[in-house]
This record gives C-alpha cells, sequence and structure tokens, in this order.
C-alpha cells in the first residue's frame, strides 16, 4: 500500500450532492455501533499491541482510541452549540498537540473506551430526534473558513468512525 492508502483506507468522505434520509439512518447507525466495534477490536489488546502504528510516522493504536473520544467530544459539543446558538463559530482544536499529551501517552484505553460508549449513546439519541430543519442547522469552522450543516457532520463522523476502525485493523495486521 502507498502512504495516501495507508493515510486514508477507505478513502477522503465525499459529501453526498443530497443528502436523504437514508443517509443519515445509514450514518446513524455507524455512530450508534461504532463503541461496540472499536471495543473489540481494542479492549483485549497488549501494551505491545497498543504501540502498532497503521503507517510510518503515524499514531499508534492507543492514541487512535485517545482520538476518537476527543474528536467526538469535541463534535458533540459543536452539534449542541448548532443546535442552541445561531450559527456559532466553533473553536479547531490540534488534535496532533492533544494525541502527545501525557493523558493519551499514559492513561489505559479504557477510560476512552467508556466515553465512547456513553457519548454514542447520547450522540446517537440526538440525531434520531432531531427534526430535517435541525439537520440544516449550521456551525463555521474557521480552520476551514468553511459552514458544516448537522446532516453533513453525521456524514463526516461516520466516514471518521469508519476510518479510524480501518486504522486499527491494519495496525493489527501489520
Amino acid at each position: 500500500m502507498n502512504l495516501q492508502e495507508l493515510k486514508y483506507p477507505i478513502g477522503i468522505f465525499e459529501k453526498p450532492e443530497t443528502i436523504t434520509a437514508s443517509h443519515i439512518a445509514e450514518w446513524t447507525h455507524t455512530i450508534k455501533d461504532f463503541p461496540a466495534l472499536i471495543t473489540q477490536l481494542t479492549e483485549n489488546l497488549s501494551e505491545e499491541s497498543l504501540a502498532k502504528t497503521y503507517r510510518p510516522d503515524g499514531w499508534n493504536i492507543k492514541q487512535l482510541v485517545h482520538h476518537c473520544a476527543d474528536s467526538h467530544m469535541n463534535a458533540f459539543i459543536r452539534f449542541k452549540l448548532a443546535l442552541t446558538e445561531e450559527t456559532p463559530k466553533i473553536k479547531p482544536y490540534f488534535e496532533d498537540k492533544w494525541a502527545e499529551l501525557p493523558d493519551t501517552v499514559t492513561t489505559p484505553i479504557k477510560a476512552s473506551l467508556k466515553l465512547i460508549e456513553g457519548l454514542h449513546t447520547r450522540w446517537a439519541i440526538l440525531i434520531q430526534l432531531l427534526h430535517s430543519e435541525d439537520l440544516e442547522r449550521i456551525y463555521i469552522h474557521p480552520e476551514y473558513a468553511k459552514q458544516f450543516t448537522l446532516a453533513e457532520t453525521i456524514g463526516m463522523y461516520d466516514w471518521h468512525c469508519r476510518h479510524h476502525l480501518a486504522h486499527i485493523k491494519n495496525a493489527l495486521n501489520s
């Protein structure tokens, strides 16, 4: 595999021209099932296995699990902001620096797996209770100078879940 395939084993997220109710249902299913899938892949791994990377200079499995918790917490907060404020400008964060913080390096993944479980339960319930006009609410991401709808964000995090599950599988198979 070349570096691009290692970085993006399922490809890059591509927003459908029209996001349908079927897309939302499928993507929500991924968000709902993600905690069980990532737990099945990682909960019984040795420290040696958790140190495996999916590509040269890539994050190890432990960092990937903690990154998913960090990233998805931020996404859930962005959802809440978009639902309660008019076109909020969200605060980006340096995910690469977060992946190197002492809690990411030293904390057992069980803490993040628990966090992901509770967070995704809440997130899936929230998405399922949204109306179509809620899905069109937007937030501004200043790093990209772009507006994102909640519908599009659901798709991005469906992709994000599957993307990092593929990274973990690739690391385990290397």
